[in-house]
């Protein structure tokens, strides 16, 4: 399917058009005064670039590792839960997407179709995210299954111990489908005991997603994680909390080289993810710019996602002077003030009104 989106502006106005209030505000939003979600984009706003001229650019890599596996970019797609809501196809549409651009889908426990059905959609690898709704015997038969399908790493989310106050969502009166189910009281109980009893039982490649101090991303090394997810659940959960983009140096340090380390948070740009990289991760992955994708145009909505932040990241990495993404370094960034207030559609500033409520 061709599709003329020449911006990602252009395809988050065309899914504005096609979701509905209510799905509108669970993907866009934030907990209550929203400023967590905030400062994910101020943080990255932040950040300026030193580029260095004279260097031969003239062919680029874009391509990253992540956990062994190639990406194209380096940016892969967040786990969201309730995908049926942005487009029917659901979780196939974010595999088939993922298969066809190159890169790696996180496929969250609270989304439709089943693990089983997003897994035959593709044949590229695929993470399991686990939200943990049973006790550690209802663990293991979803692990079962999990294995069974053929994912290649399981990642466990730990930053919803309880679920945040998303007022949009309030205000509406509305939940999302994996707001409906049971189970959430056993997140609360969950202990670095439990994580390591789901990673032995898991026998997979193991992600901690929702790290958000250098304290926990040791603690993460020391049991056994091969991989931190830097996230703040893109300012969903705790309010008030820090940028992404600012919690990673104290975690990079923290973790020493010692497990491979992705983000999330307000990634909305290509510059956004080589910003990240220069200061340590391997990858980054977004959440509502996919969700955007796939309200405006489904599937092919969200290759085109992918393919307008390579341009980006193209363009960017030939303006800074480097051909391969491990040439970045903090060297290639400064501190600075960000020069407008900041909202989740600020990197767009030719939205129409500014911004899109």
């Amino acid at each position: 399917m061709a599709l003329d989106f020449v911006t990602n502006q252009e395809i988050i106005v065309a899914a504005r058009r096609n979701l509905t209030q209510n799905v509108w505000d669970y993907l866009t939003g934030g907990a209550e005064s929203e400023t967590t979600m905030r400062r994910n984009r101020y943080g990255l706003d932040g950040w300026a670039f030193r580029p260095r001229v004279l260097i031969d650019v003239s062919k680029i890599d874009t391509s990253a590792t992540f956990l062994g596996h190639r990406l194209r970019i380096p940016v892969m797609l967040a786990p969201i839960g309730s995908l049926q809501s942005l487009t029917p196809e659901g979780g196939v549409a974010v595999a088939k997407a993922a298969k066809e651009f190159g890169t790696i889908n996180f496929v969250s426990s609270v989304t439709q179709p089943s693990l089983e059905e997003i897994a035959a959609a593709s044949d590229s690898p695929k993470i399991y995210q686990l939200y943990v709704q049973g006790d550690l015997t209802w663990v293991e038969n979803l692990l079962k299954r999990v294995k069974q399908a053929g994912y290649s790493a399981l990642c466990l989310t730990v930053d919803t111990a309880h679920y945040g106050h998303r007022e949009r969502q309030m205000m509406d009166r509305w939940l999302p489908p994996s707001r409906r189910g049971v189970g959430y009281e056993y997140r609360a109980g969950l202990t670095w005991e439990t994580l390591d009893a789901i990673r032995r039982m898991a026998g997979l490649p193991f992600i901690l997603k929702g790290v958000a101090t250098a304290e926990d991303a040791a603690l993460a090394v020391v049991h056994g994680a091969d991989a931190i997810y830097v996230s703040n659940h893109g300012g969903r959960q705790l309010d008030h909390g820090r940028a992404t983009i600012d919690m990673l140096p104290e975690i990079v340090a923290a973790v020493g080289g010692k497990a491979e380390i992705v983000l999330d948070g307000g990634v909305t740009r290509g510059s956004d993810a080589l910003k990240a990289i220069a200061l340590g991760a391997k990858a980054v992955a977004i959440g509502k710019l996919q969700g955007w994708g796939l309200g405006a145009a489904g599937q092919a909505g969200l290759v085109r996602v992918l393919e307008l932040l390579e341009s980006e990241i193209i363009t960017t990495m030939g303006l800074l002077g480097v051909t391969r993404l491990d040439q970045l370094s903090a060297a290639h960034l400064s501190k600075v003030q960000p020069m407008a207030p900041t909202h989740e559609m600020s990197a767009f500033p030719h939205m129409p009104g500014g911004q899109l409520l």
